[in-house]
Order: structure tokens, then sequence, then C-alpha cells
């Protein structure tokens, strides 16, 4: 059985369906948990790097789940045939404009219109902004922490009429400002730290575009906290 960190454990509460595609699927540990805990009957792993990709390919064989996990190379949604009948997409672990970017340039993969599980690590405004794009409603979203870093979570379903999301929504999320918790406010003082310390070293004379972009930020930000 394997043992999913804090992280991946609560991307799988959100699993639905019978088919699972996990992008970037690095060790599979994801799928073949999900598999191990019927939260889905089959599943792709996704990998774009051969060693992951091996190291998915040794771990599916190892659980001897081969017949129900299909580790595939290649590029993001790439990946995915249209015979596969996605239900659930999980993309985890990686920068918020790079997730963007994976379900933009493979749009025309989500024509049954699964669930879509994202995991990004930084920016997840850019994830927000490429869901509304797509018809995708945020239906729920966490924050969470784990060694030091802190993560955010944006689960999202196809709706036909998507309401746009303020700019506000789009930084934060729209889900995680209903519910303010003591890891929501370390995140963004942090990040607004870490725009004082920018500020601090920037000369108004060579750089006042962008500090006029940081201050824009940092009220932002304490509009919020």
């Amino acid at each position: 059985m394997i043992t999913l960190n804090q992280r991946l454990k609560k991307v799988s509460t959100y699993i639905q369906g019978d088919c699972l595609a996990d992008i970037g699927s690095d060790h599979a540990y994801l799928p073949i948990f999900a598999i191990e805990n019927n939260l889905t009957q089959k599943a792709i792993a996704g990998e774009v790097i051969k060693g992951p990709f091996e190291a998915s390919k040794r771990n599916v064989i190892d659980q001897q789940l081969n017949s129900v996990i299909d580790v595939r190379f290649g590029d993001g949604l790439s990946v995915i045939q249209n015979s596969d009948d996605i239900s659930s997409i999980t993309i985890c672990g990686m920068g918020g404009p790079l997730i963007a970017k994976i379900l933009d340039e493979g749009s025309e993969k989500l024509t049954n219109q699964p669930r879509l599980i994202l995991q990004s690590n930084i920016q997840s405004g850019a994830i927000r902004k490429q869901l509304v794009k797509m018809n995708y409603n945020i239906i729920a979203e966490d924050i969470l922490e784990e060694k030091g870093h802190i993560y955010e979570i944006i689960v999202a379903d196809y709706l036909e009429d998507v309401e746009p999301l303020s700019s506000q929504a789009l930084k934060f999320g729209p889900e995680l400002l209903k519910n303010k918790n003591n890891l929501f406010f370390k995140k963004w003082e942090r990040e607004r730290d870490a725009l004082y310390k920018i500020q601090q070293n920037l000369n108004p004379q060579h750089h006042a575009e962008r500090l006029n972009e940081i201050n824009n930020e940092i009220n932002l930000i304490n509009e919020v906290i």
C-alpha cells in the first residue's frame, strides 16, 4: 500500500468518477493510492521526464496494478486519448503559470468536461484566470503547509456560464476568501514582507513602474488581511 504526503492525500479527497488522469505523475503515487483506496477504477499516469516516467512504471508493476494504471510518456494533457473517458484530472506540484499553460495547450482534451484538481506551489492566480476562460467554476479550495511551504489546491467543475472573478478573487481565491484561516494570513503576510524587501531595494527614479506594481500588490494584500 502506498502512503501519500498530506498534500496529495488532500488532493485525493476530490477525485470523482471512474477514470483519473494524473499529469506530471512523478512516481505514480497518487494514481496508485486512488486505485488502492477505491477512489477511482482506472488511471493514467502522465510524465514528460524520463526518470520519473520509468519510476512510475516500476511502481505500478511493483503494486501489480499495470492492468488498471496506464503509465504514458508525453507532455501535459497530450497523454490523454478521446477514448479514455477521463472523469478527473490532477496536476500537482507545479507553479500556477505552468499548470495554466498545460490546461490552455491541452484544452481540446477536456471534451467530456472532467473535474480539475490542481495543486500549485506559487502564483495560483494564473490558474484561476485560465479556469474562468475555459468555463470551469471553482467549487473548493484548500490551503495547507508542508515542510515549510504553503500550498493551494483548487478544485473546479465545468459550468456553461461561469461568473467572472474579481481581481481579489483571482489573486487570493474565491473560496479561500470566504474562510481566511491562520495559514491564509501566514501566506499573505509572508508575501507582503517579501514585497516590502523588494520595495526597499528599488530606486524610485529607475524603477518607477515596478514600484507602482509592488505598491498596488501590497495595498491589495493589506485590504484582505
